[in-house]
């Protein structure tokens, strides 16, 4: 069972009202999102508040809104931000993307986003973690997310996202729909030689000259975190 709390060097996350706990993957596009120049942010789907909390750490001084459909997890978001450092910089819309859509929110210099996937999985019993980690009816769908990212990234801005490989291919898919196109490509392995298990993508408003690909191994060979991951979560993990 995870636990309910989960800290960081210069915050905690409780997390017992939410469907989706802390997970290495959400630390890792928390840290290896691009926030150069950010000037107001939104994470887009926020859970327990995780990726709104290390934005604010990143970037000092940027205002950061935060959604989430789910009320009880919109509650600790807000909780957790509430007993942050940074407090003042974070606001959690208890609302759905198309709800906050509506609010005319305006433009943002970055969004990120670890959106429902399993598109094609059997979906888990319990309803908020199945709203959580599968897109269908009140979740976040690829296309909403493309359609509101084009619509509100201001020049320059990015929207980075999580997602599997074969997930990842349809959201590249949409967002090519929606006019962006990808930037930067992450790719993370467990361990040197395994396969790919999460892909980080940067997308943005018009091609790049070139599309950025990188490699993040989470362990070395002998089971230790590596020192490209110990250099990436190094700011946040208490233990690296």
């Amino acid at each position: 069972m995870p636990n309910d709390y989960f800290q960081f060097q210069q915050f905690r996350i409780n997390q017992a009202d939410c469907a989706q706990k802390v997970s290495t993957d959400a630390c890792i596009l928390g840290a290896a999102a691009d926030l150069t120049g950010a000037s107001r942010i939104l994470d887009l789907g926020t859970g327990t508040g995780l990726l709104a909390l290390m934005a604010a750490q990143r970037a000092s001084e940027v205002a950061i809104e935060a959604i989430e459909v789910d009320p009880a997890a919109a509650t600790q978001a807000a909780a957790n931000a509430a007993a942050s450092p940074w407090v003042s910089r974070i606001r959690v819309h208890p609302l759905s993307l198309a709800e906050y859509a509506a609010t005319q929110p305006g433009v943002f210099s970055h969004i990120i986003c670890n959106p429902p996937f399993f598109r094609r999985s059997l979906a888990p019993p319990d309803a908020a973690r199945a709203t959580a980690r599968h897109e269908g009816e009140g979740s976040l769908t690829f296309g909403d997310i493309g359609s509101f990212a084009a619509t509100h990234l201001g020049p320059g801005g990015t929207l980075a996202v999580l997602l599997p490989p074969p997930e990842m291919q349809q959201f590249e898919r949409e967002a090519q729909a929606n006019g962006l196109a990808v930037r930067t490509r992450l790719a993370v392995q467990h361990r040197p030689g395994g396969r790919v298990t999460r892909c980080i993508n940067e997308f943005g408003l018009g091609a790049p000259a070139a599309v950025q690909e990188r490699n993040l191994v989470i362990q070395d060979a002998d089971g230790q975190y590596s020192a490209a991951f110990r250099g990436l979560l190094g700011g946040f993990y208490l233990a690296l």
